[in-house]
């Protein structure tokens, strides 16, 4: 029932092309994340309507994502969160399900809260088979391949909308699942909801005063740190053990050696 309400608010929007979006790619922004569920989802997708359009890829509004990202053995990008560092990395690739296109991707955050993404294309999900992939780690990343290796899986459908001035995007991802490579444990987050808005700096944002006044606030977690908390009970976690609690809370799913 849930699913369909949510798709009959997505209908209302007007749609723009992935071709229309490539002019709205923001490689160099700032990104805030929110979580909530979906019955608020709903009031806030309400709330959008007049003011956003919808990406539209073969007729569909919803599309499932693939990423699996890479870490050294010992998770220093993984650590590097948890630990509080204001500059960091993340290495993953990116299957983009629709539109048949696949990435390896390099995200940077400096101590400014500014993100860098940039990116290459890949025959496959597989980096170690192109030397490509190599030249690109060596040219972009503080990583070089051969110290990596893959980390976590995980999946999500998503909602892409942009605002009528095309200077922000906003991602709506759920159904996420995340299954770790190294330890085999799967996990899923039926109930949450992870929204990201992107900004190319802090410009006003209708669709931060509609979250605000829905009191969906920030939280600062990745979906990757997220995967390896909820898979790999090893890790060190003390810093995001109140933020945990709280995604608990929003899944409605109890993950029993987290909390």
């Amino acid at each position: 029932m849930k699913e369909k309400v949510i798709n009959s608010i997505l209908n209302g929007f007007p749609s723009i092309s992935l071709a229309e979006m490539e002019g709205v790619r923001l490689m160099n922004r700032t990104d805030t994340k929110y979580t909530t569920t979906i019955d608020q989802l709903a009031l806030f997708l309400e709330q959008l309507q007049k003011d956003y359009y919808i990406q539209e890829i073969n007729g569909k509004r919803i599309s499932p994502y693939q990423t699996i990202y890479l870490d050294t053995p010992g998770l220093a990008m993984y650590l590097a969160h948890q630990n509080g560092r204001r500059t960091r990395e993340k290495i993953r690739m990116r299957s983009y399900t629709d539109s048949s296109l696949t990435f390896l991707e390099i995200k940077d955050k400096n101590n400014k809260g500014r993100t860098r993404k940039v990116r290459i294309p890949l025959p496959r999900m597989n980096p170690y088979q192109t030397a490509d992939a190599e030249k690109f780690l060596c040219k972009h990343a503080c990583f070089k391949l051969q110290e990596l290796v893959l980390q976590v899986e995980n999946q999500f459908d998503r909602i892409t909308l942009v605002n009528r001035e095309k200077t922000e995007r906003l991602t709506i991802d759920t159904g996420l699942c995340f299954r770790n490579l190294a330890t085999g444990i799967e996990q899923s987050l039926p109930g949450l909801v992870i929204i990201e808005l992107k900004q190319d700096g802090n410009m006003p944002s209708r669709a931060k005063e509609y979250l605000s006044r829905l009191r969906i606030h920030p939280v600062s977690i990745s979906k990757y740190c997220l995967g390896i908390l909820l898979t790999n009970p090893a890790v060190k976690r003390n810093r995001f053990k109140k933020k945990l609690t709280q995604i608990n809370k929003l899944a409605n799913y109890s993950y029993g050696y987290i909390l």
